[in-house]
C-alpha cells in the first residue's frame, strides 16, 4: 500500500537533512504506528507521502501509484489529516464536508452517510452549521479527521490525529480505525502518544534524526526483552543534540 524508497529530504536554510535515505514499506490490513522525537522527521515524511513535499531523491509509492508523477492517482487512495488544522474557516463545518464530497466525487447518498456519521461520532452535529473560526481547538481537529475519512479512501494518512481529542473521541477514532483495517484497508499515523502506539498497531516505525533506526511489530522491537514501547523508544532514541525539522 506504501512504499518509501530511499527517500531524502533537506531544507534550504539548514545543512542537516530533516530526512536521510529512508526506506519503509506498509501493508495492506495494517495499523501502522510512526513514531520519534520532536524534530525527528516525522511530519517531513508524512508530507513528502502526501505529495505537500517533494523529496530532494528517491520514490513515494500510495498503491503503486507514484505521488510525483502520478499525483491524481495516488491521492484518491487516501485520506490525510493534518497536523495543523488548515481549513476554511469562513465556510460552516457542513460547507467544508461538502466541499471535500465534491472534490471526491462522492455521491449524495453515501455522502450523507457518511457526514452524519462522524459528525454524530465526534458530537459535532449542532456546530456544523456554524463558521469553522468559531470552533475551538478541539473541533477543528475532529473536523479535519471527519474530513479524512469522509470519502473512505483505502489508506487514511494522519499526523497526530489524537492530539486535541476528547478522551470519548479519541477512544472511538481508535476503533474506527482498527475497524478500517480489519476491513483490509491501512492506517498510516504518527503519534507521541506512545501507549497509543504500542496497544493499537500491528507494526511500528521509529524515527530519529531523520533516519529510521527500527521498524517491526512490538515482539520484534523487543527482541525478547519484556520491556514496554516507552522503554524500548527511550532506549533507541537519544534526543541529545537532535536537529529541529
Amino acid at each position: 500500500m506504501i512504499s518509501i524508497e530511499h527517500v531524502s529530504k533537506s531544507y534550504a536554510k539548514s545543512s542537516v537533512k530533516a530526512v536521510d535515505d529512508i526506506n519503509l514499506h506498509v501493508k495492506r490490513g495494517e495499523v501502522f504506528g510512526f513514531i520519534g522525537p520532536n524534530g525527528a522527521g516525522k511530519t517531513t515524511t508524512i508530507k513528502m507521502l502526501t505529495g505537500i513535499l517533494q523529496p530532494d531523491q528517491g520514490q513515494v509509492k500510495i498503491n503503486g501509484y507514484d505521488i510525483q508523477s502520478q499525483p491524481v492517482e495516488a491521492k484518491r487512495c487516501f485520506g490525510y489529516a493534518p497536523d495543523s488544522h488548515q481549513v476554511y474557516d469562513r465556510l460552516t463545518g457542513l460547507e467544508y464536508l461538502n466541499f471535500i464530497g465534491d472534490m471526491y466525487g462522492i455521491s449524495k447518498e453515501k455522502r450523507q452517510a457518511q457526514i452524519e456519521k462522524y459528525l454524530t461520532m465526534f458530537d459535532l452535529t449542532k456546530a456544523a452549521g456554524s463558521q469553522i473560526k468559531s470552533y475551538s481547538h478541539g473541533m477543528r481537529q475532529k473536523l479535519a479527521v471527519t474530513g479524512a475519512l469522509l470519502p473512505d479512501p483505502q489508506l487514511w494518512i494522519m499526523d497526530e490525529p489524537m492530539v486535541g481529542l476528547d478522551p470519548k473521541s479519541a477512544h472511538l477514532l481508535k476503533q474506527e480505525m482498527r475497524a478500517h483495517c480489519e476491513r483490509g484497508n491501512t492506517v498510516f499515523f504518527s503519534t507521541h502518544v506512545l501507549e497509543v502506539a504500542e496497544k493499537l498497531c500491528d507494526r511500528i516505525a521509529i524515527i530519529n534524526r531523520g533516519r529510521i533506526i527500527a521498524v517491526g511489530t512490538l515482539e520484534e522491537l523487543r527482541q525478547g526483552k519484556d520491556e514496554s514501547l516507552e522503554t524500548l523508544f527511550l532506549e533507541l532514541t537519544d534526543t541529545e543534540g537532535a536537529p529541529t525539522v
